[in-house]
């Protein structure tokens, strides 16, 4: 049975507690997620896939099967890759409905703000943005 949003972000919140609060434990926990990520195909790393607004090089694929979005997606740097792998994990083989209406609490609660830079902040806000707007062109187009 797949995860709801909800329970996803608490599992990801339990295993960020393990960590308590040690940054460089947590971090490479983030870098690992980010090594775990399916590898992209070539041919999906285009320029009409990469997420504006990120320092870092992040290509964001989606494709729409049986009313479920899923994601793929890479990054030219480890940090990067685990963050957007952490979006993945939540909002992948979700409905669109499910992800334009979900809150993401989890960046709060494992403390993401110290983990990672204003422009890696942005760089996330990007990529949550760019989620949400695949979201909305699926639910537009009922396809």
């Amino acid at each position: 049975m797949q995860k709801n949003i909800t329970d996803i972000q608490n599992e990801i919140i339990e295993n960020f507690e393990l960590f308590d609060g040690d940054m460089e434990s947590t971090l490479f926990y983030l870098m690992d997620l980010g090594k775990k990520l399916p590898v992209m195909p070539v041919e999906h790393k285009t320029d009409d896939f990469i997420v504006k607004g990120c320092q870092s090089k992040v290509w964001l694929y989606p494709t729409f099967t049986d009313g479920k979005v899923v994601f793929e997606a890479d990054s030219n740097t480890e940090i990067t890759k685990g963050l957007v792998s952490l979006l993945v994990q939540v909002w992948s083989n979700q409905t669109p409905d499910d992800i334009l209406n979900s809150e993401l609490f989890f960046i709060e609660k494992i403390g993401m703000s110290r983990m990672i830079g204003s422009q890696r902040s942005n760089g996330f806000a990007s990529m949550i943005k760019q989620i949400r707007m695949y979201a909305l062109a699926y639910k537009a187009s009922g396809s």
